[in-house]
């Protein structure tokens, strides 16, 4: 049997029972499977085996011995499946002039130039593709120059979960609402006294050093 061509991208699914190829696209990796060719002999084997485990002896070793044949065989049967596949699943594929690969025409092929993808793409799939990313580009430029924080004031303290209850305060939040205890932001401390405000963990005055109280 002749060299068989196009076995650049294949995966062998054939089994013992028969036998059967996928072959894929070399530029996206989808493909098309081939029908099935099932191996008489590899069913007649399994027979003679199944046979065998219920009755022993004789059986079993004609059921070996189907083995032995199968495999005598299983080069050149598996060539000839192979060859057929190849016949079957061939004219699913263009073969790129430029590069030489095989790719599937629905998605891989730019049938207006004659080549894959690869080598000629398709002009209006690219627009469409820069124009997305540019506008990502720009809206990462509209955020920058926005205020993004909500309006948090970055002198007042900020409190992710409440002091008492433990529960996760929301933004801006004045009081848990779980509990209604007071948050930083609501709850001021003052000195005893110079009567100056004070920070929400200060332990001293930071106007008299007075100890907080």
């Amino acid at each position: 049997m002749g060299a068989t061509a196009f076995t650049r991208n294949y995966t062998d699914h054939s089994n013992d029972s028969g036998y059967q190829f996928e072959f894929h696209c070399d530029k996206c990796g989808n493909g098309f499977r081939s029908s099935f060719k099932t191996s008489t002999m590899g069913v007649a084997a399994s027979l003679l085996k199944a046979a065998g485990s219920l009755l022993g002896g004789r059986l079993h070793q004609v059921a070996s011995g189907a083995d032995h044949v199968k495999d005598a065989f299983r080069g050149e049967a598996w060539d000839s499946a192979f060859k057929e596949a190849v016949a079957e699943l061939k004219p699913k594929f263009h073969q790129c002039t430029k590069c030489g690969q095989w790719v599937c025409p629905d998605v891989c092929w730019n049938d207006e130039r004659g080549l894959c993808e690869a080598c000629a793409p398709r002009l209006q799939e690219h627009a469409a593709s820069i124009q997305a990313q540019v506008a990502v580009e720009q809206l990462w430029d509209k955020a920058r120059k926005s205020d993004q924080t909500q309006g948090y004031d970055a002198e007042v303290a900020q409190q992710a979960t409440c002091s008492k209850c433990g529960t996760g305060l929301q933004p801006k939040a004045k009081f848990c609402t779980s509990c209604g205890t007071p948050t930083a932001a609501t709850a001021k401390r003052f000195c005893g006294e110079c009567g100056g405000e004070l920070p929400a963990n200060a332990k001293f005055c930071g106007g008299c050093g007075a100890k907080a109280g």
